[in-house]
């Protein structure tokens, strides 16, 4: 049985992994986290610690047997019984699938959402809500996958269980409010159902979840990185400076039109690409408005009013490599990243494109709408990166067949069947 000590700082929700493993197994790990025998940034920078653990991370551990491990999954694996790590090689594999996905799909968008409501992290609106659509597609799949199961992996409690919940644990505590949470019911049985487990509860306390999303506090956040303090050295500055009696000022020369000087001059825009086009008798922005507000039903007998297809033209999309796609929620995410990287392009196009089919067999095609004939990601270096995966056929609108097809895509929503498959996700480019 594993022993030894765990240097961490209190309330590490990576060391609580560690932990829980650690009360299931019944690993004797003592844990070192309070000054003075451990101070963040400093003994973890002091020569005997880097000695043992040249990185300087915590959570560290140190075995009764010199054996020296960071990172925490690492760890929490070392100090694990066979039951949390896995009884076979299925389950060894499942449960390592469940501890990465948290790692990486959980935990990055996790810190940009919380972070700055913690004050710890300037906010960013786009990498907020970023995280927000990449937050609801993992909890999507969670939620489908957790329909018929109490536990991620067989019928106890493994790391996989206790991994996601660790990363899990400070968006139920800070920003998942009652209305997010309501279509995730199954991930939410799940996750007070492990988070009441006598081990985990003996190692985090009781979780109360999240009434009321917490936002960003600037006024925290100055606090914690100095900014109040700069604000006032600065203030400080300026009063100095006005003190000071007016340089008289000289006669500026003329100076050359190609003379370098300290002002940049602001870049020229960009040539539009669609500035060409003549106006069409659609306005664009106002189908986009009537998607936004309407049902199905008004916004689609709308379009059919008043769309033309001289000004506009339509494209539907196959991605070519469907059966490499694993996850749903992982197709999902190419699909964000598509919309993101195409975010400019949004002024002259509108997209519902669909993930259907399920985990293994699952596939990514859409509808979009360009102004002009042209395939309008060709236009652009920056929003042909992911286009060239797909491909596309342009519709022809005179054919009963493909108007058909757009309806489809353009009124569905999860749940509903395109193409003949369920739709698992669906994202809208407008």
């Amino acid at each position: 049985m594993a022993a030894g000590t765990l240097y961490t700082y209190p309330e590490n929700f990576r060391a609580y992994k560690i932990q829980i493993a650690a009360k299931y197994s019944g690993a004797d790990v003592k844990v070192v986290q309070d000054p003075p025998a451990f101070k963040l940034g400093e003994t973890n920078k002091s020569p005997d610690f880097l000695k043992k653990f040249p990185l300087g991370k915590v959570p560290a551990f140190e075995g009764n047997n010199g054996t020296l491990l960071t990172e925490a999954n690492a760890i929490a694996f070392y100090v694990a019984n066979e039951t949390l790590r896995g009884s076979n090689v299925q389950d060894q594999a499942q449960v390592q699938m469940f501890v990465n996905l948290a790692d990486n799909e959980i935990l990055p968008s996790a810190c940009n959402w919380v972070f700055p409501t913690l004050g710890i992290m300037q906010f960013n609106k786009q990498n907020t809500e970023r995280a927000k659509e990449e937050l609801k597609n993992v909890m999507f799949y969670l939620n489908e996958y957790l329909t018929t199961r109490t536990f991620l992996v067989g019928e106890r409690v493994t790391l996989a269980d206790i991994a996601v919940a660790c990363n899990l644990l400070m968006l139920y505590q800070k920003v998942f409010d009652p209305s997010f949470r309501q279509p995730y019911g199954n991930v939410t049985r799940w996750f007070v159902t492990v988070v009441n487990q006598p081990e985990i509860v003996a190692v985090i306390g009781k979780v109360s979840l999240c009434e009321k999303m917490a936002q960003f506090d600037a006024k925290k956040f100055a606090e914690i990185s100095g900014g109040g303090k700069k604000a006032d050295q600065k203030k400080e500055r300026k009063d100095k400076k006005q003190e000071k009696p007016p340089k008289e000022k000289k006669a500026k020369k003329e100076e050359p039109e190609d003379d370098d000087s300290d002002i940049v001059p602001p870049k020229a825009d960009k040539k539009d690409p669609f500035a060409h086009l003549p106006k069409s008798t659609l306005v664009f922005d106002e189908w986009k408005k009537m998607f936004s507000n309407n049902d199905a039903s008004v916004y689609m007998r709308w379009f059919w009013e008043n769309a033309e297809f001289e000004g506009y033209s339509i494209w539907h999309g196959d991605y070519d490599y469907n059966s490499e796609l694993k996850m749903t929620f992982m197709a999902s995410n190419l699909v964000t990243g598509m919309f993101q990287r195409v975010d400019k392009l949004a002024k002259n196009a509108f997209a519902s494109v669909c993930v259907t089919g399920e985990n293994n067999n699952c596939q990514i095609s859409g509808v979009w709408m360009f102004r002009g004939q042209e395939l309008a990601f060709n236009l652009n270096d920056n929003w042909n990166i992911d286009s060239p995966s797909y491909t596309w056929k342009k519709l022809d609108m005179t054919q009963q067949a493909n108007k058909d097809m757009v309806t489809e895509y353009f009124s569905s929503d999860r749940g509903d069947m395109v193409g003949g498959k369920i739709i698992k996700d669906i994202k809208i480019l407008k």
